[in-house]
């Protein structure tokens, strides 16, 4: 009997790219790996043997990913969120996810599949809610002004007089 390891999982509707895209996905994510692949068969409605779903992992987290055709499209109204401990961090998620997608203000990004990340160092979080509400506004404005978060940018903002 199956019975899946989260109550919740995320399941992302790719018109034919689902196995393309969990191979990039696990590629960018350390501790990723690929899970249960179900096939279709002579029912259809996809080609007889291609991947209809897999099951997949990306830093812990599981995800599903359907080849389900054309009818839908991703949406930056549902995106994952990336906590990023380091500035290296924000760069190497940024660069690898944003490639062949578009950069976009304030941390977000939209791959190349169109599925939309918001890649956020932590400490962005910890300087918005300082109790020096000058400080957390200017932190705030700098971010406005960024695509890719600059945590050296955030820190020298917060630190102004």
């Amino acid at each position: 009997m199956y019975k899946p390891k989260q109550k919740i999982t995320p399941f992302l509707w790719f018109d034919h790219q689902a196995e393309e895209a969990v191979g990039f996905y696990t590629a960018i994510f350390k501790n990723s790996k690929v899970g249960t692949v179900t096939r279709y068969g002579e029912a259809g409605p996809g080609p007889k043997d291609s991947v209809m779903t897999m099951a997949f992992e990306l830093d812990g987290q599981g995800f599903v990913a359907l080849n389900g055709g054309p009818q839908f499209q991703f949406t930056p109204a549902i995106s994952f969120v990336i906590n990023c401990g380091s500035q290296e961090e924000v760069d190497h998620y940024w660069e690898t996810l944003s490639a062949g997608g578009q950069e976009i203000q304030c941390g977000w990004l939209r791959d190349k599949y169109g599925v939309s990340w918001q890649v956020v160092p932590t400490v962005l979080i910890d300087l918005l809610h300082d109790k020096d509400a000058a400080r957390a506004q200017r932190v705030m404005k700098a971010m406005l002004q960024m695509k890719k978060i600059d945590i050296a940018s955030l820190e020298e903002a917060y630190r102004q007089q």
